[in-house]
């Protein structure tokens, strides 16, 4: 898989709920990103194998393929293992971070939280990222 060489990052949007998809996604273009946004985990794999976003924002309880099964996926892939997730969920437990780490999340992000939030963390992720 090649991954993304535009200036723009892109990144993946997955949740079930079409509201927060478009929030997400709107708020996410607005500050400049590129945006691909998918309702369950199993669309999240293909198109993360497929485009090589830069982040995925994963909700974590989806229909199907859940969000954790999906990360899981994608940090066994060697096509997409390098690809940072951001769990961004509902769930505030500390047994549902767990289970987030051991899936392979690599930021735990509890719901609601607001657009603003959610780019600054992306944002702050780009930029200290390894080249």
């Amino acid at each position: 898989m090649k991954r993304s060489n535009k200036r723009t990052p892109l990144v993946l949007v997955a949740d079930d709920y079409e509201d927060t998809r478009r929030i997400y996604a709107d708020y996410l273009e607005f500050a400049g990103f590129r945006v691909v946004a998918v309702d369950d985990g199993a669309r999240a794999i293909a198109m993360a194998q497929e485009l090589g976003p830069d982040v995925v924002v994963m909700d974590l309880a989806m229909p199907g393929v859940d969000g954790w099964a999906a990360t899981q996926q994608l940090k066994k892939d060697p096509r997409t293992k390098d690809i940072y997730v951001m769990a961004v969920t509902g769930f505030v437990e500390d047994e549902h971070r767990l289970r987030a780490w051991r899936a392979g999340c690599d930021a735990f992000l509890s719901k609601p939280i607001l657009p603003a939030e959610l780019v600054r963390r992306i944002v702050g992720r780009l930029t200290t990222r390894p080249a």
